[in-house]
């Protein structure tokens, strides 16, 4: 998952034309992404003036794996899509991309920006989230690890008449040293936030940061400081592509990676479904969320005969465990299929004993861990 939020609230517009006016076309974006996110009149008015193509000047991979380039066919109704644009690949690895906008727009509102604010940017991707910020107003400092990545960034903000933003070849987890900030957004997936981000955050300020948690990177709204203590909630589901050093540190409370595709064994049912109907996408999503509070072990996978990612238990071998499905049946597989399915029934019993809350009703407080010289604030306990 690239920067899309897995909410279940998202439906597609009616195919667009390509007859359709520039002007129409960003009306039914700004439509589109509404269905799946709040948009204030300052955002949507953003949103439907920046101009998204100026961005991927390069085009990007559609999920079909075809390169689009400006141009052709669909070009433009592509782009003004509420989908992720991959713009970068190695191998066959996406390591850059325009994020789908309904999860900028969450994240933004969750941001709470305003005139005149600075923001710190962790992960440049095309540009395109740092000019929405700047056209609220704000004056934006956005960082990233990959030099072609920021110099293209740079580019486009510059081609594209954005003012307000400096974007900088760096390394995330430093932040912008000798700055000082009122807001923190970050773009990228991580274990947890770096204490420079915190240090360089003034006092009531916020952080908006998609933090690993059993195979995902739910969004959390920080608050806190560089020497604690650290406390956040839960924003939106999310999807994002990892960082790389210190900030994906593997800790004492982290989950297994996701399982890839043939990983896991022969999972079999052993209890039935619970749900009826099953889970909707939402409420999955909350479900998944609880599990990885209660168990070190939670994470997803790819499981033979179910068309989707499902939440997993996921034992040590990585070859087995329990699978808890939308409907709550349960499978299991490996050495010790009773002790996962003892688990994952009691996961279930908890949820449903705790009213089945949402993802947002739980608040999170973080602890310091990590690489003893990079450090690392990690979400450690829960509480509803």
């Amino acid at each position: 998952m690239l920067g899309t939020c897995p909410t279940g609230s998202r439906k597609r517009c009616p195919p667009y034309g390509e007859r359709m006016t520039d002007s129409d076309r960003r009306a039914r974006f700004v439509e589109e992404i509404r269905r799946g996110a709040p948009l204030s009149d300052e955002l949507a008015h953003a949103f439907a003036t920046v101009p998204r193509e100026a961005f991927v000047v390069d085009g990007f991979q559609d999920r079909g794996g075809r390169w689009t380039r400006p141009g052709d066919r669909g070009f433009l109704d592509a782009v003004y899509r509420d989908d992720v644009l991959v713009t970068k690949v190695e191998g066959r690895i996406p390591i850059s991309s325009s994020s789908q906008p309904s999860l900028m727009a969450v994240m933004i509102h969750a941001l709470e920006v305003e005139p005149g604010m600075r923001v710190l940017e962790i992960g440049a991707g095309t540009g395109y989230n740092a000019a929405l910020l700047a056209t609220l107003g704000a004056s934006v400092i956005s960082v990233d690890v990959q030099a072609d990545v920021a110099e293209r960034a740079a580019r486009c903000l510059t081609e594209a008449g954005i003012t307000g933003v400096r974007v900088e070849h760096g390394d995330g987890y430093a932040g912008a040293p000798g700055h000082r900030f009122d807001r923190v957004i970050v773009t990228v997936g991580v274990a947890g936030l770096s204490p420079r981000w915190l240090s360089q955050l003034d006092p009531g300020g916020i952080a908006v940061v998609p933090v690993e948690h059993a195979g995902t990177h739910p969004v959390l709204a920080v608050r806190g400081s560089a020497d604690g203590p650290v406390t956040a909630s839960v924003v939106s589901p999310s999807g994002f592509m990892s960082a790389s050093g210190p900030l994906t540190a593997e800790h004492q409370f982290s989950h297994p990676p996701p399982a890839a595709s043939g990983e896991l064994g022969v999972l079999r049912e052993v209890k039935g479904p619970r749900f009826d109907p099953p889970l909707g996408a939402l409420s999955y999503r909350d479900l998944w969320y609880a599990a990885g509070v209660w168990h070190r072990r939670a994470t997803h996978a790819a499981i033979r005969g179910v068309d989707q990612n499902c939440l997993v238990l996921l034992d040590e071998t990585r070859t087995g465990g329990a699978a808890i499905l939308p409907d709550g049946a349960i499978l299991t597989g490996g050495a010790e299929p009773e002790r996962w399915a003892h688990d994952a029934a009691d996961i279930l019993k908890r949820w449903d004993a705790a009213g089945r809350p949402s993802m947002q009703a739980w608040q999170v407080t973080l602890a310091l861990t990590g690489l003893p010289e990079a450090p690392i604030w990690v979400p450690a306990s829960w509480s509803l």
